[in-house]
């Protein structure tokens, strides 16, 4: 099997390392070749990456069944948002690829709910708190609507109100507030449980958001490592 780890791109050196530490520990744990891919700011693409490896090559007869299973897509994102549906089968439905089975995204999942709740306590959290869930942002309705599933399920889980935020609003969801404006409008303790998968200039917003507590990203929280794993171990197309 041979695995493709497609992930947004950021031009924060620490979130590039953290999708490398990401793809390294599922090559260790699945004990198969995985590669990595940018679907923005950065490459590898993924129709470049994939592209890469179809390019001809002497192969031992071995590995011919192998390859020829093709290559394991895991979007390393947390939602069904616009790269995830459009971006990642645009790139590979181009000519000359290798055939590809897609996984679900990391999330909305049972794994990503649970590490949410994790890196909330490891940060401070305390019962009583307001709890502030801050995305990327997004001007898709899919991945608003992800969001905001994700908030509905945190609430029962940490047992208090759960807002929705995002670091960079955009103009066609306007509804949802900035981080920092959903902090202003909250009284008493506030914590952000931070729903993104690296550091970087999001991450930094939330900091500077004045909320009391701040989570981590998710990043390489053992269940994020379990839920990437698990779906490139058993691809099911999406």
């Amino acid at each position: 099997m041979t695995v493709l780890l497609v992930a947004h791109g950021t031009r924060n050196p620490h979130g590039v390392a953290l999708i490398g530490d990401l793809a390294r520990a599922m090559r260790e744990r699945l004990d198969v070749d995985v590669s990595v891919a940018f679907v923005d700011v950065l490459g590898p693409s993924p129709s470049e990456a994939l592209a890469r490896r179809s390019a001809p090559r002497a192969v031992p007869e071995r590995g011919r069944g192998a390859q020829s299973r093709g290559v394991t897509v895991v979007p390393a994102f947390l939602g069904r948002g616009y790269h995830v549906r459009r971006d990642i089968p645009d790139h590979l439905s181009r000519p000359g690829l290798p055939p590809t089975t897609v996984t679900d995204s990391l999330g909305p999942s049972d794994e990503v709910l649970a590490a949410l709740v994790d890196r909330l306590d490891e940060a401070g959290r305390r019962r009583g708190d307001t709890v502030v869930l801050a995305a990327a942002g997004s001007s898709d309705p899919m991945a608003v609507a992800d969001v905001e599933e994700v908030a509905d399920r945190l609430s029962s889980l940490v047992d208090a109100p759960v807002t929705v935020a995002f670091a960079a609003p955009s103009p066609r969801v306007a509804h949802i507030p900035s981080v920092a404006e959903a902090v202003s409008r909250t009284r008493g303790r506030v914590a952000v449980a931070s729903h993104l998968l690296a550091p970087g200039l999001f991450q930094s917003r939330l900091v500077e958001s004045g909320a009391d507590v701040v989570a981590r990203p998710l990043g390489l929280h053992p269940l994020i490592v379990d839920r990437a794993c698990a779906l490139a171990a058993r691809p099911v197309t999406v």
